[in-house]
């Protein structure tokens, strides 16, 4: 039984294809995988606190905008531990719920450093970012529950195919800037920078449906009980890119004032 795709960015493949037959430990409900989003939440903010706090307190107030070095080994030990937990998940869903908290706590430490660097350039930036971030998500769910965007073979296509497109980009600036060349376009604050930006958040706000959708079905087809871990990491995942989108473009448009 094909019960879900998702064009998350992190994984894009069929996240469950088979038949719920065993059922012994229970099935997947969507009460259940909320509540372990919001508990994967609050361990998001838990970890995100440390390094926030640490930050003001190592930061240079001449220099705002710079990582502090000590804070510096705590975001890659975020950055690459989040990514490492997160194909360990995608590829081993059954254990997720051992691996999704593991993630949350790696976000966490790298989202509580990005966005206190964020917040010491830009005053009140992480506010409205965080603000907006669940604005969306709360309005996507709103349009899918009233049916008016559906999760349709197209749409997953479109939406995995633009998923793909964007991670290519930055893959090829990632891989420009270690050769020092820079793709301005995406990080400046022009029209093209601020447009580049604006599309990555549509592109990410589009994945919240799919991430719904997958919820839905697998619910709906008694998958196995992990699957709700599985299915609030994919929604964490996307909340966390989406929010992180949020920040570069709300700090587009405040550079510009």
């Amino acid at each position: 039984m094909d019960i879900t795709k998702s064009s998350n960015p992190v994984f894009g493949k069929n996240i469950f294809s088979q038949s719920a037959i065993n059922t012994e430990d229970g099935v997947m409900t969507v009460n259940g995988t909320i509540n372990k989003t919001g508990l994967m939440l609050l361990i998001v903010i838990f970890a995100a606190t440390f390094t926030w706090r640490k930050f003001f307190g190592a930061i240079d107030p001449a220099t705002p905008g710079v990582m502090p070095s000590g804070i510096m080994v705590w975001t890659m030990v975020g950055a690459i531990g989040g990514f490492i937990t997160a194909l360990i998940t995608t590829f081993s869903p059954r254990r997720a719920a051992m691996t999704a908290p593991i993630y949350a706590v790696f976000e966490g430490l790298f989202l509580g450093a990005i966005s206190a660097m964020f917040e010491a350039m830009y005053p009140g930036l992480v506010m409205r970012a965080v603000s907006l971030t669940f604005g969306v998500f709360f309005i996507m769910l709103l349009l899918y529950r009233s049916g008016t965007i559906r999760a349709t073979d197209k749409f997953r296509t479109v939406i995995f195919a633009a998923t793909g497109g964007i991670a290519l980009v930055y893959l090829v600036s990632f891989i420009a800037g270690m050769f020092g060349a820079n793709l301005g376009f995406m990080y400046g604050n022009g029209m093209m920078g601020i447009g580049f930006s604006l599309v990555v958040v549509v592109i990410a706000a589009l994945n919240l449906i799919l991430d719904f959708d997958m919820i839905t079905r697998g619910a709906n087809a008694m998958a196995p009980k992990y699957m709700e871990w599985y299915g609030a990491f994919g929604l964490m995942v996307t909340l966390i890119w989406l929010y992180l989108e949020m920040l570069r473009l709300l700090s587009k448009l405040s550079s510009r004032n």
